[in-house]
């Protein structure tokens, strides 16, 4: 007898997603582009200090030409923008379209005129060799399918002697509300917690050395990482799920798979869960990142 394997698409309540992972990747963050770009101020606030010792790492300064990988709705292309100033450029890619189209609105309206724009692909960016001074990727590498690849890509756009910095999450334990997340989503959605080093998760390259390792693959010289506290504060668990809910894209694309109930009812268990985190001047979700750097 011919049995149904138990899947996702299978479930009572789940309904089925798009086969191809970079294309359901691609459509996920085009919708969830405006709530993205909406807290632009927040992600800002949030990882201030992680972005300027990216661009510091990556050795960038006045007259930079800079690549900025998964550059999202733009808040730290900005940054770049202001800081390689008027003889400097920065190009701003990113997989999704609609995410690109708000970080270019947002130059615009911000008066920058050094920035570019190109809808690429991490994985394969179509720029030209050795045409850029310095590469940043903030927390896109770890959502990479092949991030060896991606990788390999800056190296192709770095002249020698350029530098790279990336960013992405460090370990589980030391992410607990990406873990919450994660977790109690695919529970809901009736899915098996994954292997948190499987490509393409949020914790994919938290592993210690993994990301040194991938940038020596590479090809990068001078490799080192530094690990840096980057805590969420927020008025409480509602409010750090609220920015969740219409924001973070991975989160998103698990819960896509259930009727409207079964989404209500994670986020539930997400909020009781995470409230453990509250404390008396507001909600403080614990978060570290590692910035990894290398030169060509």
């Amino acid at each position: 007898m011919k049995t149904t394997p138990l899947c996702a698409s299978n479930l009572p309540g789940v309904r089925p997603m798009a086969d191809d992972p970079k294309n359901a990747s691609r459509a996920q963050w085009d919708r969830a582009a405006p709530g993205w770009n909406a807290h632009g101020a927040l992600i800002g606030a949030w990882l201030a200090r992680a972005t300027e010792a990216m661009l510091s790492m990556a050795g960038i300064g006045p007259g930079s030409r800079v690549l900025d990988v998964a550059a999202g709705a733009g808040e730290q292309t900005l940054m770049i923008a202001r800081r390689v100033g008027p003889s400097g450029s920065v190009l701003a890619t990113d997989l999704s379209p609609a995410i690109l189209a708000l970080a270019k609105d947002n130059a615009q309206s911000a008066g920058v005129s050094n920035v570019q724009f190109q809808v690429a692909d991490g994985e394969d960016l179509q720029v030209e060799p050795a045409s850029f001074d310095a590469v940043v990727c903030r927390l896109g590498l770890m959502l990479f399918g092949d991030p060896l690849r991606g990788l390999a890509e800056m190296h192709r756009a770095l002249r020698l002697g350029g530098h790279v910095c990336t960013m992405v999450f460090s370990q589980p334990q030391h992410n607990p509300c990406i873990t919450i997340l994660m977790s109690t989503a695919l529970q809901h959605a009736g899915l098996p917690a994954p292997n948190p080093g499987a490509p393409g998760g949020l914790l994919s390259l938290g592993r210690p050395g993994l990301t040194d390792e991938l940038f020596a693959a590479a090809g990068f010289q001078d490799v080192a990482t530094t690990q840096l506290n980057a805590p969420f504060r927020m008025p409480s668990a509602k409010a750090y799920l609220d920015f969740v809910r219409t924001s973070a894209s991975p989160i998103q694309q698990i819960l896509a798979r259930l009727d409207e109930p079964s989404r209500e009812r994670a986020w539930t268990e997400m909020e009781e869960k995470l409230s453990v985190y509250a404390t008396p001047w507001g909600w403080e979700g614990p978060n570290e990142l590692l910035l990894t750097a290398g030169r060509r």
